[in-house]
């Protein structure tokens, strides 16, 4: 499976953007996804994921209430909406994907997206 992050960009802290993850291949609505993120000089952190039919998320503690991950197996497409933004979250984030694991732990995802910048300014 092929994976290509969009919708980042430059949003003032307390703004929203939402982050779009289009999944090509076979057999996209059987793999679990997640987000994580990579902010400058600092390790790719986990952010969210959600099990291939979208029963079950997981969120790092510190994002709950703020970012929300969703999927619309129709159109293979996984979310990320982000709210209440701080120039904190300011980052690279990256989807992930992999048909049998899920969790917080980036070595449990086979495939990874290119990334795409979020840049939030105070």
């Amino acid at each position: 499976v092929q994976l290509q992050a969009s919708g980042g960009g430059s949003e003032q802290a307390g703004g929203s953007l939402r982050l779009s993850c289009v999944a090509s291949g076979r057999a996209y609505s059987t793999y679990n996804m997640g987000w994580f993120r990579q902010a400058p000089g600092k390790e790719r952190e986990f952010v969210a994921a959600i099990t291939w039919s979208g029963g079950t998320t997981y969120y790092v503690d510190s994002l709950k209430g703020r970012f929300t991950i969703s999927r619309d197996n129709a159109k293979n497409t996984v979310y990320l909406q982000m709210n209440s933004l701080k120039p904190e979250d300011t980052a690279v984030y990256y989807c992930a994907a992999d048909r049998v694991r899920v969790g917080q732990d980036r070595s449990l995802y086979a495939y990874w997206g290119q990334g795409t910048q979020v840049t939030v300014s105070s």
